[in-house]
C-alpha cells in the first residue's frame, strides 16, 4: 500500500490534513483516526482523545472499536513511519457520529441528509437515476454519453441476471467473471486496467474512450448471448463462457487496431486531478 492524500476526505474536513492510505488489493481507503478526531474535537492531544473515545464507546454503548479499526504504518510529521489506528470510510462515519463536538455537527447533518435521500429513493427509484444523471452532468459528461451509460447499466444487469440463472450468485464470482471478460479482450483484469489509467475507486467504464466502452459492451453482450444459448451451470462453466465472450471483443479489437493502426487501449481518464503516491511502501503490521 502507498500513502496519499485523498482529495474527497480532505474536502469533508475543510482541507485539513487527513492522512489516508490506498489499499490496492482491497480497493479501499484507510484513514487515520487520530487525524479525524484531532480535527473534529479540536484537540491538541488527539491520541489521548481517541483513547478516551474508545473507552467511552465501550462503556456507554458496548461498542468495540477494534471491529472497525486496524493498524498500519503512516508517515508522521517528523517524517518517520509509525503504527497508527486507521479505519475505512464506513468506519470513519461511525466514528464521526460518536464525536461529541460542535465541529462534527455539519458532517452529521450531511450524513442525515444522505440518509433521507436514500429513504426517498426506496419510495421513488427514479430519484436514484436522476441523481446519477445530475452527477454525470456535474462531472462534464454530455447528454449522449449519459444516455449510453444508463443503457450500459441496464445491459450489465441483464448479464448478471443470466449469471444468476446459471447458478452464480456471489458478488465475488461476478467480479471474477467480469475480470475474465476484461482480461480476454484487453489483457488486463479490472484492477490492472484501473491502475493503467491512473484511477482507483472511480468507475473504470466512466474513464474509458469510446472504443474501449464499445469493446467492453461487446464482450459482455457476447458473454450474455452465448450463455443464453449454451445454458452454462455453475461458476466454472460460466467462466468458460466469459472467456469466449471476451474473445469476441478481442477479435474486434484486433480488427480495429489493424484498420486504424493505433491501439484500442488508452491510459486516458476523465479525472481533473492526479493521484500522487509516496514512493515509500507502507507495511502492514
Amino acid at each position: 500500500m502507498k500513502q496519499d492524500n485523498m482529495h474527497l476526505i480532505n474536502k469533508i474536513f475543510n482541507n485539513e490534513t487527513i492522512r489516508t492510505i490506498w489499499d490496492k488489493d482491497e480497493e479501499k481507503y484507510y484513514i487515520s483516526i487520530v487525524d479525524i478526531v484531532g480535527v473534529l474535537a479540536d484537540s491538541k492531544e488527539p491520541r489521548k482523545y481517541w483513547n478516551w473515545l474508545k473507552n467511552k464507546l465501550l462503556k456507554e454503548e458496548n461498542f468495540e472499536t477494534s471491529s472497525i479499526t486496524r493498524q498500519l504504518k503512516m508517515k508522521a510529521t517528523d517524517g518517520k513511519y509509525r503504527m497508527t489506528d486507521v479505519c475505512d470510510i464506513e468506519g470513519m462515519f461511525r466514528i464521526i457520529e460518536s464525536v461529541p463536538s460542535k465541529n462534527a455537527e455539519p458532517i452529521k447533518q450531511w450524513l442525515a441528509h444522505l440518509g433521507k435521500e436514500r429513504i426517498d429513493e426506496v419510495f421513488d427509484p427514479s430519484l436514484t437515476m436522476q441523481r446519477a444523471i445530475d452527477t454525470y452532468r456535474a462531472k462534464g459528461y454530455d447528454e449522449a454519453w449519459i444516455s449510453k451509460r444508463i443503457k450500459g447499466i441496464q445491459e450489465r444487469k441483464r448479464l448478471t441476471d443470466v449469471w444468476k440463472d446459471g447458478g452464480v450468485e456471489k458478488t465475488r464470482e461476478y467480479a471474477m467473471l467480469t475480470n475474465e471478460i476484461y482480461k480476454s479482450w484487453s489483457g488486463m483484469k479490472a484492477n490492472e486496467y484501473k491502475a493503467f489509467k491512473g484511477i482507483r475507486k472511480e468507475s473504470l467504464r466512466d474513464n474509458m474512450t469510446d472504443i474501449e466502452v464499445l469493446l467492453t459492451d461487446l464482450g459482455e453482450i457476447a458473454t450474455r448471448d452465448i450463455a443464453e444459448s449454451e445454458h452454462p451451470q455453475g461458476f466454472k462453466e460460466n467462466m468458460k463462457v466469459a472467456r469466449k465472450g471476451g474473445q469476441v471483443a478481442n477479435d474486434a479489437r484486433k480488427s480495429y487496431e489493424k484498420a486504424t493502426k493505433k491501439s484500442a487501449i488508452s491510459n486516458q481518464n476523465a479525472l481533473n486531478y492526479q493521484y500522487i503516491d509516496d514512493k515509500k511502501q507502507i507495511e502492514n503490521k
